[in-house]
């Protein structure tokens, strides 16, 4: 499911913003951006995420402003030094007449004031808790929009009730009408030989046909399949059952392409495409779910 979240706030040096978003995806996808002055706390943070969501697209995007004196980066003098010898010295000056204010923006020139752990451990410190409210926020939408799928879901799923039910009254008379039609059949080719039907031989017949078309199985099997997925949206346990939901729409779609593998009847067949229609509608909604 879709969602977005946001938090701001400020610790001694810095002010932090943290946005979170998220889009669907079967699986776990997450993403961190953050400045580089804090780009070491990205295993914690993506951390957080795998913890606390399950499934989706996730990208999370930290901006960060320095405030106060902390906002001015520090020169590593050494560095800066080194950089001119290397200059001086490969085109043969002076190191004196090298001009070193167009070297700050080489790596390792500007740093970060102050103690680097002490600074990561105050930003973190302010990360975390805005992060944790950012991700509630984003939650909430997406319970919202949840919210939405249920309803979709279980009008879909009394779609498929109602077309099963439908299956299951006319699936015994399949093999009645096979029956009357083949009598009719052998009766019109051997009454030109005057020649009388075997009753034995339309029985054999009927029963190899009825064998081959029996779908009562496949129609139990669908109904304990709706029930399950049912009970799935209804249950109030918090944890993530999209992928259930996915692998019992795909047992549902089996079962619909057996029965429609198997029945010759003509209403039936036009139900179950029905059936396949509303199943492929609940195969594309359950990939939103967590």
């Amino acid at each position: 499911m879709t969602g977005f979240g946001d938090a701001s706030g400020s610790s001694a040096h810095a002010h932090f913003h943290v946005e979170i978003r998220a889009v669907n995806n079967k699986y776990l996808k997450s993403s961190v951006r953050l400045p580089e002055s804090i780009a070491a706390l990205e295993p914690e943070f993506e951390q957080i995420i795998r913890a606390t969501i399950s499934r989706g697209s996730v990208v999370l995007t930290i901006a960060c402003s320095e405030q106060g004196e902390h906002a001015a980066l520090t020169i590593n003098k050494d560095a800066l030094r080194a950089y001119a010898k290397q200059i001086a010295d490969s085109i043969g000056i002076d190191i004196k007449d090298v001009d070193t204010s167009s070297l700050v923006t080489l790596p390792g020139v500007l740093q970060q004031p102050g103690d680097e752990e002490e600074r990561l451990a105050s930003a973190r410190e302010t990360i975390k808790p805005l992060l944790m409210l950012a991700i509630e926020h984003m939650v909430a939408m997406r319970e919202r929009e949840g919210m939405a799928l249920k309803s979709d879901l279980t009008n879909n799923l009394a779609f498929i009730r109602e077309r099963l039910d439908k299956i299951q009254e006319l699936a015994p008379s399949v093999s009645g009408d096979y029956e009357k039609r083949l009598k009719s059949r052998m009766e019109a080719l051997l009454s030109e030989f005057d020649v009388q039907t075997e009753q034995a031989d339309v029985i054999r017949e009927v029963a190899i046909y009825a064998e081959k078309t029996d779908i009562a199985e496949e129609i139990v099997r669908l109904g304990e399949h709706l029930t399950h997925f049912q009970e799935l949206l209804d249950s109030d346990d918090e944890r993530p059952i999209g992928r259930t939901m996915d692998f019992v729409a795909q047992e549902l779609l089996r079962e619909a392409n057996t029965i429609s593998s198997k029945s010759p009847d003509a209403t039936i067949s036009k139900l179950i495409v029905e059936v396949k229609g509303a199943i492929d509608r609940i195969k594309e909604q359950v990939q939103n779910a967590e």
